[in-house]
């Protein structure tokens, strides 16, 4: 993992410090809530329906056992015993105290983490792959550019006040699973004919309220250009993105309005015109950034499955349903990546406990060489376990409720906050994921389906990624009623796609009954094989669309 050094320490120490100060004077009634707005925004401090909410940064997902720890720390002293983790490999605290966020933030800074950037027109946290260094088939680790992006966008003195929020992801895979197309740019780290790394560029992806995929203007970009042609892209989004409507001020509208060939073109001349001038990533810097990310010391240990593993997924048939859908492939013999669904029966999407969170740290140091990441999908994972240590993960995991064996299955739903805590949205998503997790709380079921991801979002600001789900689910106000939009066909991944809008809202009542429906259907329709998406493609909207409003 990145360590901070001097100057990394220094920056969020003073922030703490500023930021003491700045509170100080909002209760003492020197600054108005409108001159304290933009302050405690800065610092990832958000005012929702109840309470204020702080979101703190983990950059591209990875965080170590200590660091994890400290946010179990937080949420029992200084919240209500959880945190929330996000789509964006963010924490969020919902119920921070005015006059507690800056000790908040300062244990923040202890652990060498901050809530810099979670918030305001500025590029936000940085994220890729969860399985950065793990997986096989990697052109590179996409944590070394994440954290090169990181380090030069901080602060930038350019880029701070941007006309919106500038979200980036990277991916080192083909096997697209930090979602770069639907960011304002993602980055694929690719490698050319003569095996020379360079990265795909993507720009004009985005959710929200015009939902969009992104569009390549660079197919391959030499990897020492990488910052300076990052900086071209923000230089002509500030200069011709619209800032007289925050509805059209993001990237995706001005590649729209201006078309993707435009504007690459637009981008091209800027890069030409700084060039001379840009620095390129000094080939030294990208050495000292790669060292943090060297993999682990690994035990020379035999391919194959491990023997140990083999008689316990015999014997114990709960750990031999787990293991199929929550363990993926690892790049070294003899290791494992154990993914920990965050996702119970009845639970909330996201939700750990704070001694949830302590035992998968302390799981970390025992079998994962002190490591945990975050995924897009609001999950966790250890990223480094040895196969013949699987099944005490998973015991120690059982002991504090998280062993759902559910991940990409029907009931490993993706939800934001909702009218439960967020000032923005308009409908509940919180007790709609809870409804849909008890009516397919059943593993043989849940297995039949197959992989099916469902994504609700409380508001059309799309924070739980709907536009993007197999099956999505938009709340939407009507008189004062919740009802609920449906899309189909979403998805993420290298060929994304935004889903389709199937029919009328339904009301909250007959929600689960129409997802019920829509599965139903595809069951139906399905050939062998056939993931959800794959048949959607194939029949397209109309056999859902009839069979969800004959009923509803």
């Amino acid at each position: 993992m990145y360590v901070y050094d001097e100057i990394d320490q220094t920056l969020v120490d003073e922030r703490v410090a500023q930021f003491r100060d700045q509170m100080r004077r909002r209760v003492a009634g020197e600054l108005s809530e409108d001159e304290f707005r933009p302050l405690r925004l800065m610092n990832g401090l958000y005012l929702q329906l109840h309470a204020y909410m702080l979101r703190v940064a983990i950059p591209y997902g990875t965080l170590s056992s200590a660091q994890l720890r400290q946010l179990a720390t937080i949420g029992r002293r200084w919240d209500r015993g959880f945190g929330h983790f996000t789509t964006r490999q963010n924490l969020q605290y919902n119920w921070p105290k005015l006059e507690d966020t800056p000790d908040i933030l300062a244990a923040l800074a202890e652990v060498q983490m901050h809530a810099l950037q979670t918030s305001g027109n500025c590029i936000r946290n940085v994220t890729a792959d969860q399985y950065a260094g793990v997986a096989a088939g990697e052109a590179a680790d996409p944590r070394i550019y994440s954290e090169l992006i990181r380090q030069w966008s901080t602060l930038h003195p350019e880029f701070s006040f941007l006309p919106r929020k500038f979200k980036i992801a990277v991916t080192g895979c083909a096997d697209d699973r930090a979602a770069v197309k639907v960011h304002d740019i993602g980055l694929v780290a690719r490698r050319n004919v003569a095996g020379e790394l360079g990265f795909e560029v993507i720009v004009g992806g985005g959710l929200g309220r015009a939902p969009m995929i992104g569009h390549t203007v660079r197919a391959f970009l030499p990897e020492r250009h990488l910052l300076s042609y990052l900086e071209a892209i923000l230089r002509v989004y500030n200069r011709y993105g619209r800032r007289d409507n925050k509805f059209k001020a993001r990237i995706k509208i001005l590649v729209h309005e201006r078309g993707a060939a435009a504007f690459t073109a637009d981008v091209e001349a800027e890069w030409e015109a700084m060039r001379l001038d840009a620095v390129d990533l000094p080939p030294e810097e990208v050495a000292r950034v790669a060292a943090f990310f060297a993999p682990p010391p690994y035990e020379g240990l035999p391919g194959g499955e491990d023997r140990a593993l083999t008689a316990h997924r015999f014997e114990d048939r709960a750990f031999a349903q787990w293991l199929p859908t929550n363990v993926a492939a690892y790049k070294q013999q003899g290791y494992a990546i154990a993914n920990i669904s965050l996702k119970p029966e009845g639970g909330i999407p996201g939700d750990a406990t704070s001694e949830q969170m302590e035992a998968v740290a302390t799981l970390a140091d025992r079998s994962s060489f002190g490591e945990i990441r975050v995924t897009h999908a609001q999950n966790l994972v250890l990223p480094h376990v040895a196969q013949r240590d699987l099944h005490a993960v998973w015991q120690t995991l059982r002991a504090h409720d998280v062993t759902a064996s559910n991940l990409s299955l029907v009931s490993d739903i993706i939800a934001c906050p909702g009218l439960d805590y967020c000032a923005l949205a308009n409908a509940r998503s919180i007790p709609v994921a809870q409804r849909i997790l008890r009516r397919f709380a059943g593993l043989e079921r849940q297995h039949d389906i197959g992989e099916l991801g469902i994504k609700i979002s409380g508001c059309i600001n799309a924070c739980g990624h709907h536009h993007v789900g197999a099956i999505g689910i938009l709340g939407v106000d009507r008189k004062g009623e919740e009802y609920y939009q449906i899309t189909l066909g979403g998805h993420a991944g290298t060929d994304a796609s935004i889903g389709e809008i199937v029919g009328p809202a339904v009301s909250s009542e007959q929600v689960v009954d129409a997802i019920d429906t829509i599965v139903a259907t595809y069951v139906a329709q399905r050939r062998d094989g056939e993931r959800f998406i794959d048949t959607y493609r194939r029949v397209g909207k109309e056999p859902f669309k009839e069979s969800l409003y004959a009923t509803h």
